[in-house]
């Protein structure tokens, strides 16, 4: 049985039921599962595998709660650089529409890879766009190279501009199959077993994208397979409510409502125009939300009102949304962005930087539904990151270099323990080489612009 110590740390962030930091701290795992966790020298002091992190911080793996893997493809397109939501989308939708499998793969494995750079140990992906021969297997396997932890949501759009919605019909499905494929990927892949590493979603891509029967029929399909859970985008933009009004006479989250989007087993990427009588329902059902602020600021889509959310007691992650919509997938600085924009509305305590961190593991792992990650403590998966604060971006900041991780100019992690898998050592990763996979995507995202 492989067994890990991580020794020395200047403070362990456990995100235990009594929130403890704990100073010169460590943890001790056995077989990819946390078995002590406490001060260095209370620990045992050998182990298969040893890791030094004097001057580092650790904290539990950040959890990505949404994200569109292939748009690192088209990071800074010039057409889309300016454009609110809908007009992104336009612009970027026949662009899109020339993604190759191969180009899925490269894409996936590169996000993943800057994921884990940043800190990130779990990450859900909304992949919606199959044109060509791609298929939801091919994120799957590059992901799994980079050895994350993976939510592979099988995404959809059925509603093309002849039937009223906003993409065109050449990047839509038959819903028939669309739910066949659903189906073959739940029961190919699907592992609801505690610690598990790969589990699917269905995920209708948006109310402007899908009919309600696909809402319905994906939820009925998820509901009758333990732990397959439900995401979309919802309340996106002032446009998107404009369209649910329109459309169904409802707004979005009289529309989850309606279609059985409400509960437990659901959430919802942005929410940044939820009515405060949704938010209230939300909170009652446990319904999710994952807030990508540099998207939203990207799109000028708004502010989402994440105080008011947790004052409801709805479950809140942060995601990093699509790199061509936020143009990066860097977890912790998305975190930074999430504290400050809270405080943009006049409160400086609106969120603060424990606050924060917390969105950013044990909410993220509440919003997954998972109760195995988000907390460093034993029993917990083994998956923790640690950043190196000696440097000159922490500089004055040691008097609380656990705060320092937001309010600071956000570091990649030093390492990344996932599953108790170092995957990133000395901040590089362990299990690819980068150099290659950057020079490659990089041809592919010229001709996948270019049109060549």
């Amino acid at each position: 049985m492989a067994t890990l110590l991580a020794k020395n740390a200047l403070v362990v962030v456990t995100m235990d039921d009594e929130r403890r930091e704990i100073p010169t701290g460590a943890l001790y795992v056995r077989d990819g599962v946390i078995e002590q966790v406490g001060p260095t020298a209370d620990l045992p002091q050998t182990a298969d595998e040893v890791l030094d992190l004097a001057g580092h911080v650790v904290i539990p793996g950040l959890v990505n709660t949404h994200h569109h893997f292939y748009q690192t493809l088209t990071r800074a397109v010039p057409g889309a650089q300016n454009k609110e939501l809908f007009d992104w989308l336009v612009t970027l939708y026949p662009i899109w529409a020339r993604i190759t499998p191969e180009g899925i793969r490269v894409s996936a494995k590169l996000a993943a890879a800057e994921l884990a750079l940043s800190g990130c140990t779990t990450a859900s992906d909304h992949l919606y766009m199959f044109p060509n021969g791609a298929r939801l297997d091919d994120e799957i396997e590059a992901v799994q190279e980079v050895g994350i932890r993976f939510h592979a949501s099988r995404g959809s759009m059925s509603l093309g501009e002849s039937k009223g919605g906003l993409p065109p019909d050449s990047v839509v499905e038959d819903e028939d199959v669309i739910l066949a494929d659903c189906q073959r990927v739940i029961e190919t892949y699907h592992d609801n077993s505690r610690y598990a590493m790969l589990r699917i979603t269905l995920a209708p891509c948006s109310p402007f994208s899908v009919t309600q029967d696909l809402m319905r029929e994906a939820a009925a399909l998820a509901r009758s397979y333990p732990g397959v859970r439900l995401h979309t985008h919802l309340a996106e933009t002032l446009p998107d409510v404009q369209y649910s009004l329109e459309q169904f006479g409802l707004l979005p989250g009289d529309y989850a409502e309606d279609v059985g989007w409400l509960g437990e087993d659901v959430w919802h990427a942005h929410c940044v125009h939820l009515a405060p009588d949704a938010i209230t329902r939300f909170g009652q059902t446990g319904t999710g939300v994952a807030h990508c602020p540099g998207s939203n600021a990207r799109l000028a889509s708004g502010i989402s009102p994440v105080v008011e959310m947790l004052r409801a007691g709805v479950p809140v992650g942060l995601g990093v949304d699509g790199s061509a919509s936020n143009d990066s997938s860097h977890l912790l600085n998305e975190a930074r962005l999430a504290m400050l924009f809270q405080r943009v509305k006049g409160d400086p305590a609106a969120l603060t930087a424990r606050q924060t961190l917390e969105l950013a593991t044990l909410g993220g792992a509440r919003v997954l539904g998972r109760d195995d990650i988000g907390a460093l403590k034993p029993g917990m998966a083994a998956d923790f990151v640690a950043y190196d604060v000696r440097g000159l971006e922490f500089a004055g900041a040691l008097h609380d270099p656990v705060a320092a991780l937001l309010f600071c100019t956000s570091a990649n992690a030093a390492y990344n323990v996932t599953n108790g898998r170092v995957i990133v050592r000395d901040g590089r990763l362990t299990t690819l080489e980068v150099e290659p996979l950057i020079e490659r995507h990089n041809v592919l995202a010229r001709a996948l612009v270019n049109g060549d």
